[in-house]
């Protein structure tokens, strides 16, 4: 796949140039000659010999970006001054704060929010716990958690790694929900520690966010939090996914007129995503599907299945199909791929149904080219925002813990995730609808209004 520039590696370099002659316009021309995109030329200081200018450009990647400085110093007359990393420098200190809803003026206000007066309040939870949800940030608030064992498509980098991750995603809570998300990082990757630690630090919290850990752990840690607290336990990496990946394939299935119980499915990966995503498919009426791993599809014969593959074998591959992917997908009409990159070629996908349906969602790289994907596939989905479609946790998370925390949950149930899906591809309308555009933007103005209805309503209906 050809890399293109992407603000992700955007430079702005400080240098110097005469004041006449052709070099101002022989930046751009560099730049761009070495593929890289020119975001902005701005002239920073100005004198009858030289000008000081900062060149702001995208890159690939950091070997380009680098490689792009080389290129704008090679350009005659110019003189580098300094290169900043733009993506570091908005890291710089972290990205997030802890601000005072209250002025802190004299002494009145002090005795107010700190003692004597905060007293008053302790002694009222003291007596009555569940007021910390009206009198405390406990009302909302996420604790961000993650063992930084699978950072995004880095792997097991360590919890001071994952910091930025974790803060980046209590920014986008904030931003997208209004809710008060803080980074819990562990120096621990023990199961029974993390779920310890966790539960000591639960009083502090309406809701916990599990982020980035590794399966099958994630798996356990998941399950004993949620037997142990009151309050909401919610994988993202699991749940968050799979929640924006039905929304998605509802509409992609709308655009080409097909249902969903009566379509072929062949996934790719059977981690914490592709189980996730495989359970709710089947609760909203999926009837074939097939999912392989590295060994090739999961069929009830096959030896060694540990319990997550053996819950995935009794519920799928029906006609008992022994052998792998590439196979599986003739003739199937939908292929969801959350595993490794260029496992497939589109000479693969033309082996599908008509009006076929590839999500190919490995980051950053996908599992088939989504340009050769679109040659033969109908709808074409990525987690990449330089594509149309983009399959983003950022549509699910923040709506669903704002639906959450206002209904006061204490759980996280199927139904739920469901109707946070139905919120999600019901913001596409009929008008809308097309092979390009299957699922709204995160910054769509009503989308995360929308999930948060939906949980909240999904929440206040009885339980079964």
């Amino acid at each position: 796949m050809v890399s293109v520039p992407s603000i992700s590696y955007s430079i702005t370099v400080r240098l110097e140039v005469p004041a006449g002659g052709r070099a101002v316009s022989e930046l751009t021309a560099a730049v761009e000659h070495a593929g890289g995109s020119v975001t902005a030329l701005d002239v920073t200081a100005s004198g009858h010999e030289r000008l000081r200018i900062d060149v702001t450009c995208a890159a690939t990647d950091t070997a380009h970006a680098g490689h792009l400085v080389e290129v704008l110093r090679a350009v005659p007359g110019v003189t580098i001054h300094k290169v900043s990393d733009r993506t570091f420098l908005m890291h710089l200190g972290g990205k997030i704060e802890m601000q005072s809803k209250h002025p802190i003026r004299n002494r009145d206000d002090l005795s107010m929010i700190y003692t004597p007066g905060v007293g008053r309040v302790s002694q009222a939870i003291a007596q009555n716990p569940e007021d910390a949800r009206r009198l405390t940030i406990k009302r909302n608030t996420v604790a961000v958690v993650s063992d930084g064992s699978a950072v995004l498509g880095l792997g097991n980098v360590g919890p001071y790694a994952a910091l930025p991750v974790m803060e980046g995603k209590a920014a986008l809570f904030k931003r997208f929900a209004g809710i008060d998300a803080w980074p819990i990082c562990l120096d621990t990757q023990d199961v029974d520690t993390i779920v310890e630690v966790v539960r000591a630090i639960a009083p502090g919290f309406a809701g916990i966010n599990l982020e980035d850990i590794s399966a099958p752990r994630c798996f356990e840690v998941e399950r004993k939090l949620r037997d142990l607290l009151d309050i909401p336990v919610f994988h993202d990496d699991q749940h968050g996914t799979a929640i924006v990946v039905l929304a998605a394939l509802t509409n992609a299935l709308r655009f080409v007129g097909k249902d969903l119980p009566h379509v072929r499915i062949v996934m790719s990966g059977a981690g914490a995503a592709g189980s996730a995503i495989l359970r709710l498919l089947l609760a909203a009426g999926a009837k074939d599907v097939l999912v392989a791993d590295i060994e090739g599809v999961i069929h009830a014969s096959r030896p060694g299945l540990s319990p997550d593959l053996r819950w995935i074998a009794e519920r799928t591959n029906g006609a008992d199909y022994r052998g792998d992917l590439r196979g599986a997908l003739a003739g199937a009409d939908v292929f969801i791929g959350v595993s490794a990159p260029n496992i497939l070629t589109g000479a693969d996908i033309a082996t599908m149904n008509e009006g076929s349906i590839v999500f190919a969602l490995a980051n950053p790289e996908p599992e088939v080219d989504p340009m050769e994907a679109r040659e033969h596939a109908t709808v074409v989905a990525t987690g990449r925002s330089d594509f149309p479609n983009q399959i983003n946790n950022v549509l699910a998370f923040p709506g669903v813990f704002r639906g959450l925390l206002d209904a006061q949950s204490h759980h996280v149930e199927e139904k739920t995730l469901l109707a946070a899906a139905r919120a999600i591809a019901g913001v596409v309308s009929d008008e809308e609808l097309n092979a390009n555009y299957i699922i709204p933007s995160v910054f769509h103005p009503d989308v995360h209004q929308a999930v948060a209805a939906a949980v909240r309503s999904a929440v206040q209906e009885p339980r079964e």
